[in-house]
C-alpha cells in the first residue's frame, strides 16, 4: 500500500481541509501557487489539484508543503475552526479494513508534537518517507507485535513495549504477524 493519503467516499478524513487550508496558508504567506511549488518541490498541477481538492498525496509531501509555508502539518490538515487540540482524522486507510492511521491530536513543541492511533492488518506495510532533521518518533505497541524497518536495521516491537528513534530516514511499519497490530505514534518536532 502506499503512503498516500486517499480520499474515499465522503471527505471525512483530512483531505476534507487540505484544499481550504492549503490555499488559507498559501495566501498568509503571500505565495503564489508557483512560489509554493518551487519552495517546496511540489509541483504546481499538484498543489492546483490540492486547493482544488481533486487529488491525493503522502503525509511526508504535507510536510514539505507545510515547512515552505511556515506552517505545521496540523495546520494543513485540521479543522480550522475547531476550538480544541483533539483531530481524530482518518489520515491513512490500508488495503486491510482495520489498517488506518488516526491523527489523534497535537500539542506544541519546538515545532509541534502529534498524537496517532495506527492499526495494521496482517500482511500491511506502511512506507514512510524521511522527516526533516530533528523529527522523532515514539511508538508504543499496544496489541500484536509491529515491526519498523530503519537505516540501522529492522526492529520487533511485541505488545507493550516502544521504541524510540529519529523519523529523519527512510522507514517503515509493517505487520508480518498474525492477527492485528495497534500502536499509538507520538511524532515530535
Amino acid at each position: 500500500m502506499s503512503n498516500k493519503l486517499h480520499s474515499a467516499g465522503p471527505r471525512s478524513d483530512v483531505l476534507a481541509f487540505v484544499g481550504e487550508n492549503l490555499r488559507r496558508l498559501r495566501h498568509r504567506a503571500g505565495l503564489s501557487q508557483a512560489a509554493l511549488a518551487q519552495a517546496s518541490g511540489i509541483s504546481r498541477r499538484m498543489i492546483v489539484d490540492l486547493e482544488g481538492g481533486d487529488t491525493n498525496i503522502s503525509l511526508s509531501s504535507l510536510d514539505r508543503l507545510a515547512e515552505a509555508l511556515g506552517a505545521t502539518f496540523v495546520e494543513i490538515v485540521s479543522d480550522p475552526n475547531a476550538q480544541s487540540k483533539r483531530i481524530d482524522a482518518l489520515a491513512w486507510r490500508g488495503k486491510a479494513p482495520e489498517s488506518r492511521a488516526l491523527l489523534l491530536g497535537s500539542v506544541p513543541a519546538r515545532r509541534e508534537a502529534q498524537l496517532w492511533s495506527w492499526s495494521l492488518g496482517e500482511g500491511e506495510r506502511y512506507d514512510a518517507e524521511p522527516d526533516p532533521e530533528g523529527w522523532h518518533e515514539m511508538v508504543v505497541v499496544v496489541e500484536g507485535c509491529l515491526r519498523i524497518e530503519l537505516q540501522e536495521g529492522p526492529v520487533t516491537v511485541p505488545a507493550g513495549d516502544y521504541v524510540i528513534y529519529s523519523s529523519a530516514q527512510p522507514y517503515a511499519y509493517s505487520n508480518a504477524f498474525a492477527g492485528v497490530t495497534r500502536f499509538i505514534r507520538n511524532v515530535v518536532a
